[in-house]
């Protein structure tokens, strides 16, 4: 963390800490961070999630696989109620994190969502600096008090994020100019400079060449030591590669969930096999 630059030009004041969150961050040496009891979604009348439960491990990564329209987008977003933006979504059932329902009324999603972070299938960062853009979440829950703070959060994100070395000379130009695997790398960044618990990624790669997706799943890799991730993908060879437990969704229905290697290789469903081996999807 050397050659720390110059940053006077950014320009913000002094920021009051965030309040206390409803979600207490928990004891991280269990394993199980994430709990899934009996989650349905309805879009109107059209159920799209049916009775999922599942329990989701800390500091590794777990992946949802299975074809488009199966469910695992729908409950990837069920983890930080992203579904709430939607008016026609209805979510019945419980997630838990740390041993609190994220459903109870008194939770409160924006705190939630600095607390469950999320890298979407598309880079989008903000018409900002390369510097705003890791500092506006930081900004907004009053993680900094200083400049100085603020300067350490940005740029030590950044080096979490890989990204580090490749921008330090240009911190304060546009986010935007960056190459596509750049950008992912900036908003990785960006969900992880206000200090989250969970980060949830929904196929974080499709967009990326060969180059820049071998990348992420090494930046994923070592996240994993740290945060509990989630990740959707189309690509069973990615979720081979960079998780340690997989989802296999079909028609609204979580079939299983398992050890990678176990659900790769050793299926307990049929449905399950038929799909890792290629006869639907």
């Amino acid at each position: 963390m050397n050659e720390r630059p110059n940053l006077n030009q950014a320009g913000f004041g002094n920021l009051a800490p965030a309040p206390k969150g409803l979600l207490a961050r928990g004891d991280t040496s269990g394993r199980i961070r994430v709990v899934g009891r009996s989650v349905s979604v309805f879009y109107g009348e059209k159920q799209a999630l049916i009775d999922v439960n599942i329990d989701i491990l800390d500091k590794s990564v777990t992946a949802f696989i299975g074809p488009s329209g199966c469910g695992k987008s729908t409950f990837l977003r069920c983890l930080n109620r992203m579904n709430d933006f939607i008016d026609a979504a209805r979510v019945t059932g419980s997630v838990e994190i740390d041993g609190v329902n994220i459903y109870d009324p008194e939770i409160d999603p924006v705190q939630l969502r600095a607390r469950v972070g999320m890298v979407f299938q598309k880079p989008n960062p903000f018409p900002k600096s390369i510097y705003d853009n890791v500092a506006y979440g930081p900004r907004i829950h009053g993680l900094a008090r200083t400049k100085s703070d603020m300067d350490e959060i940005v740029i030590t994100s950044l080096e979490k994020a890989g990204l580090y070395k490749e921008v330090k000379d240009r911190i304060l130009e546009a986010g935007t100019g960056l190459s596509g695997g750049q950008q992912q790398r900036l908003c990785i960044a960006r969900a992880i400079a206000v200090n989250p618990e969970v980060i949830l990624m929904d196929e974080p790669c499709s967009a990326l060449d060969p180059i820049a997706t071998a990348r992420i799943e090494e930046l994923i890799d070592e996240l994993r030591q740290n945060f509990c991730i989630v990740i959707v993908t189309h690509s069973m060879q990615q979720a081979a590669r960079v998780s340690q437990r997989t989802a296999f969704f079909h028609l609204g229905t979580l079939v299983e969930e398992g050890e990678t290697s176990e659900i790769f290789t050793n299926p307990r469903q049929s449905r399950t096999q038929d799909y890792i081996t290629g006869r639907f999807g």
